[in-house]
């Protein structure tokens, strides 16, 4: 076989197996509709831990649930919706907050604030809307910590009171999980009683 011959059968096995390998990864991506949280990819195959470790705003969330030793609950069959904090909204809380709460002797309060951020059952933006509407521009959520999350609407926007008067937005929604969703949120929300 000549030279020239044995190039284009070369660059023809080549360009076969790129346009082959490109249809298989737009196949795998067309399958699964990710959103991108924190400079990641978050994929709804994943659960709600394997996701958020990958998200580069909520490196003090995924902390704060180590320190709480809940991340086997999160990873757990649910469904769960979690409110997601960044780390911009743990940075809103008073200095040092942080770093008090993460320590072993402060764990059941730290718990009672992070599951105070998660609801129980799979609740896309659109049934948040839909209840606040039914509600006549409010809805109440029951917590897993038993407390209550206030949602209402500006716009196309929700927005959650906590039962201190705290407020957060939602900045992106319908982040899917295998076992859930995540709404990120711009503030942490605190239950009455803690802090």
């Amino acid at each position: 076989m000549k030279r020239s011959n044995i190039l284009s059968v070369l660059a023809l096995s080549v360009t076969l197996f790129v346009g082959t390998s490109s249809f298989a990864q737009d196949g795998m991506i067309k399958k699964e509709k990710t959103v991108m949280v924190g400079g990641a990819a978050m994929y709804p195959s994943k659960n709600i831990v394997e996701n958020a470790v990958n998200s580069k705003d909520h490196t003090t969330l995924v902390a704060a649930v180590k320190a709480a030793e809940l991340v086997d609950v999160l990873q757990g069959e649910g469904p769960f919706t979690v409110f997601a904090p960044t780390n911009a909204a743990f940075d809103k809380l008073l200095k040092g907050t942080v770093e008090t709460l993460v320590k072993p002797e402060n764990k059941k309060m730290l718990q009672g604030i992070l599951t105070y951020h998660v609801v129980a059952g799979d609740m896309k933006a659109a049934a948040i809307v839909a209840a606040i509407k039914k509600g006549n521009g409010k809805a109440t959520f029951k917590t897993v910590s038993g407390g209550t999350l206030t949602a209402t609407l500006k716009g196309k926007k929700v927005k959650l009171m906590d039962e201190k008067g705290g407020a957060a937005w939602v900045t992106i929604a319908d982040v899917n999980q295998s076992n859930g969703v995540i709404h990120v949120i711009d503030t942490v929300l605190l239950p009455n009683d803690k802090m």
